[in-house]
């Protein structure tokens, strides 16, 4: 009677579920009904479990075959037969169709071109205020000029870094710069085959009545914005969502909080033509250990991509952007934790958490010395022992400019120089995401570690 009424009451709403009760996830029509609606859910989230709990033994292939319809739809002809294990399911769409409108199309290619083998992103996106604190550790006026200066000198580095990086982020005021010989900073990238992308979240504000939680503002009035963005150029955009570990920390109202604004930017940009960069951040800070960082990690995806689906995101035109799985920067025994084990934890938490069909996972550098973010993610490349359906690759800020910043100094005849050693940064990322990445060492600035507590940019 509880399962009955249970049934009714999902009925009754705008999606459904079905809940493999060995596992309590959620998984395809049991009834193996072979319905339109189920279908679109089948295409959508294929590979996506993790559970192989419950195996068919009473019901033969032709009953599991059967065509006759469901509540939810009218059946295919031919039906889809039943998967044969428990295969996790999140919330499928509603009727009204994705986010993504007329741009359905181009999205999809858009995604798919920002994660080709051996590419990921770079994020120049840093505030104003960021920015400065970067330029004061050379000795830099924190002004328009140089900010364009330094943003030309990444954008400008030698044709081969077109190999490596096949989309940048940039902040608003960078978006609408242009080079020395006039060029909007937009066409240097796309005449170099570099799709230009922007962060749109306005930074983050505390949760009253939660230990220090936050969420992130910059709904109002982003639809416009992000018009404005696609007029000029942009073809994606990014949010960022910060989480923390703590006693307290993350809270069931930060989690959700943050993960309805991150559906709710992922719709307004798609319906828009940008492809969204889903970024929920749990950050470094603390003294968690890898099992606790993982745990955590997985709560936030499993909200994150729940509330993706009831804001009808079009997953194949989406990028998500998560933290690796690393111990706290305070935890005693860190150093006993490898590469390797990083990797497992972290690519474990996406396969429980994320669908197969999203092109790829974009990792932040979230404080990692350069040399520790190209290690890791080589790292987690390398894992054999688990489904990786999604592009694993980088979308690093610190990690791939600490020392190219400090090579340049804010002088104009080390702009060489500095190219060079953005360069060789951004091959190193590229053949991380390979899985082919050979440490020479974390010698000099790249084994600096760029952890800054509470991150904020």
């Amino acid at each position: 009677a509880g399962v009955g009424a249970f049934r009714l009451w999902l009925s009754s709403r705008a999606t459904t579920m079905r809940l493999c009760f060995m596992c309590f996830m959620c998984f395809t029509c049991s009834a193996g009904c072979g319905c339109r609606q189920h279908s679109v859910v089948r295409e959508h989230f294929q590979r996506m479990g993790f559970c192989s709990c419950v195996q068919p033994t009473s019901t033969s292939p032709q009953q599991m075959e059967r065509s006759s319809p469901c509540e939810w739809g009218r059946p295919l002809s031919p039906p889809l037969p039943l998967r044969t294990t428990c295969e996790p399911l999140i919330m499928s769409f509603n009727k009204c169709g994705s986010a993504a409108g007329k741009f359905h199309d181009e999205l999809i290619a858009t995604a798919r071109a920002l994660t080709l083998p051996g590419k990921g992103l770079l994020a120049a996106d840093e505030s104003t205020g960021t920015i400065g604190k970067r330029f004061s550790a050379i000795s830099l006026e924190n002004i328009e000029e140089n900010r364009r200066a330094y943003r030309q000198l990444l954008f400008t580095t030698p044709a081969e870094w077109k190999t490596c990086i096949s989309g940048v982020i940039m902040f608003e005021e960078t978006l609408y710069q242009k080079a020395d010989d006039g060029v909007p900073f937009v066409k240097v990238l796309q005449d170099s085959g570099i799709i230009p992308g922007i962060k749109v979240d306005k930074g983050v504000a505390v949760i009253p009545g939660t230990d220090g939680d936050t969420f992130t503002q910059g709904l109002d009035g982003l639809d416009k914005r992000c018009q404005d963005y696609y007029k000029q150029g942009a073809r994606f955009s990014k949010w960022r969502a910060v989480l923390k570990v703590g006693p307290n920390s993350p809270s069931d109202a930060a989690i959700v909080a943050n993960a309805e604004g991150l559906a709710s930017y992922g719709a307004i940009s798609q319906a828009n033509g940008l492809v969204p960069i889903i970024e929920p951040e749990v950050l470094m800070d603390g003294p968690h250990d890898l099992a606790k960082i993982q745990e955590v990690t997985e709560r936030v995806l499993h909200a994150v991509v729940k509330a993706l689906a009831d804001h009808h995101i079009l997953f194949e035109g989406m990028l998500l952007k998560p933290n690796m799985c690393i111990p706290g920067t305070d935890y005693v025994d860190k150093a006993k934790v490898t590469p390797a084990d990083i990797g497992l934890a972290t690519v474990t938490a996406l396969a429980r958490s994320l669908p197969s069909v999203v092109p790829g996972v974009m990792f932040l550098s979230g404080g990692q010395s350069e040399e520790e973010a190209s290690i890791n993610l080589n790292a987690v490349n390398q894992v054999t022992t688990l489904p990786k359906p999604w592009s694993l690759t980088f979308s690093y800020g610190r990690a791939l400019q600490a020392s190219t910043i400090k090579a340049w100094g804010g002088k104009k005849e080390n702009v060489k120089k500095a190219q060079e050693v953005f360069l060789a940064r951004c091959k190193a990322c590229s053949a991380a995401q390979l899985g082919k990445y050979v440490s020479a060492g974390a010698g000099g600035a790249a084994g600096e570690s760029l952890h800054v507590k509470n991150y904020t940019y």
